[in-house]
């Protein structure tokens, strides 16, 4: 019998095929069967008893055990139903945890740039006067004296930065924005971490809300829905195609 799935000789797509999530919640319902299966929980077992116990098809004391034991399967889902329901309001706190650290995050992240802006606004600032002075003097093309009054303007700019990084302490030229940057990257992996485990508790939801019995139909009676994952921007997604190097 051959492979239904054959990738050395299978059909393939040469263009590739690119995926996207679907934003849509999608409402938990139940059907009339759920109903029936509830009510034959309740009823199945005292029926059979009364009949019993009518027909004297079964002794009497089985019947009336039926009778008075026949709610017992009831009353235990009734408690399964009030476990879930307490397990799904449990999921949906850990849920909201795992957005709120997302945002504690990118409000880390939004500091930190911030800072960079400023930062970088002061060093540009200060290359663009370093690097017109320096650039006069590139050519190393110069008479002696030429070269001593030089020397000494070059002097002047090295002055100039240390000036500078003293007005700034904050600055330390490149140093502290590389800090800063490196800062940066890090929150960004823990965003893109905090965003997985956003993920897996919202597939973990979206999986438990349709598992029947005892989860769907408590999902279904709270009017619960689906939950959607993070989603990548169009423009983001446009820019990881991008080539960097």
């Amino acid at each position: 019998m051959a492979n239904e799935l054959d990738e050395v000789t299978g059909p393939i797509n040469e263009q590739g095929r690119d995926i996207n999530v679907i934003s849509k919640q999608i409402p938990v319902q139940v059907g009339t069967g759920s109903l029936i299966f509830e009510i034959a929980l309740w009823a199945v077992l005292p029926l059979i008893g009364g009949l019993a116990l009518l027909t004297g098809a079964l002794p009497q004391t089985y019947s009336l055990a039926l009778l008075v034991l026949g709610a017992l399967p009831g009353l235990v889902f009734l408690f399964m139903k009030i476990s879930a329901l307490a397990y799904l309001r449990k999921l949906q706190q850990k849920i909201q945890a795992d957005a709120s650290q997302i945002d504690n995050y990118l409000e880390q992240r939004v500091v930190v740039l911030n800072n960079v802006v400023g930062l970088v606004a002061k060093a540009i600032d200060l290359d663009k006067d370093v690097m017109k002075s320096v650039a006069a003097y590139r050519s190393g093309q110069n008479a002696d004296a030429e070269r001593n009054q030089a020397s000494q303007k070059i002097d002047g700019i090295f002055s100039r930065i240390s000036l500078a990084c003293e007005a700034y302490p904050d600055l330390k030229a490149q140093a502290v924005i590389a800090d800063a940057m490196r800062q940066n990257s890090y929150l960004q992996k823990e965003v893109t971490a905090a965003r997985t485990l956003y993920n897996d508790t919202v597939g973990m939801w979206n999986q438990d809300v349709f598992a029947w019995p005892t989860k769907q139909i408590v999902a279904a009676r709270q009017g619960y829905t689906t939950r959607i994952p993070f989603t990548a921007s169009a423009e983001t997604k446009a820019a990881a195609r991008s080539v960097f190097f």
